[in-house]
């Protein structure tokens, strides 16, 4: 990798950086390159990337950013993993650690905040962005909906006698 190259590497990591809503960082010593295929997609259907570089350039790319303190966790094979939803990539990472024991959760960062390997984990638990707002919704309509079924319960009540006064006639 020539100069240019990493030049370009820290600008793309530090873009990543500034827009990432978390990042996680891993140790991922002993992934065979399917495993690796396997971990891309899976972050790829749950709207997160991985990305795995020099960490001396991830370091030099975090300096200065929110995610500056995944610096000192930047040591051997690592990679990262990070998504603008906060709990996308946590989910993922924590998913496929399951799976395959030699990826090694380390820590990473929400905002300013560090996250250690536990914080990771505890965030993959929560639910995502998009349930979050279903929830939100559903919680919001059920009270019209309430109110619907109550104003039309007299009038169905009202139906049904009238039924059982002709079915009541007609025999």
């Amino acid at each position: 990798m020539d100069r240019a190259e990493k030049q370009q590497c820290v600008e793309s990591l530090s873009e990543v950086f500034k827009g990432a809503g978390v990042v996680v960082v891993a140790h991922y010593s002993g992934l065979n390159v399917a495993q690796m295929q396997a971990l891309r997609k899976q972050m790829r259907t749950s709207g997160a990337s991985v990305r795995v570089a020099k960490n001396r350039l991830v370091k030099i790319a975090a300096h200065g950013t929110q995610a500056a303190a995944i610096s000192e966790l930047m040591r051997g094979p690592t990679l990262i993993a990070y998504s603008d939803d906060p709990v996308a990539a946590p989910k993922a990472v924590v998913a496929f650690a399951k799976d395959n024991d030699k990826l090694v959760i380390l820590g990473g960062a929400m905002g300013a905040s560090a996250l250690s390997g536990e914080a990771i984990r505890s965030l993959a638990t929560l639910p995502s962005l998009d349930e979050l707002r279903a929830k939100l919704i559903g919680l919001i309509n059920a009270p019209a909906t309430k109110l619907v079924q109550i104003t039309a319960a007299p009038a169905s009540k009202l139906v049904r006698v009238f039924v059982a006064y002709a079915e009541k006639g007609a025999a």
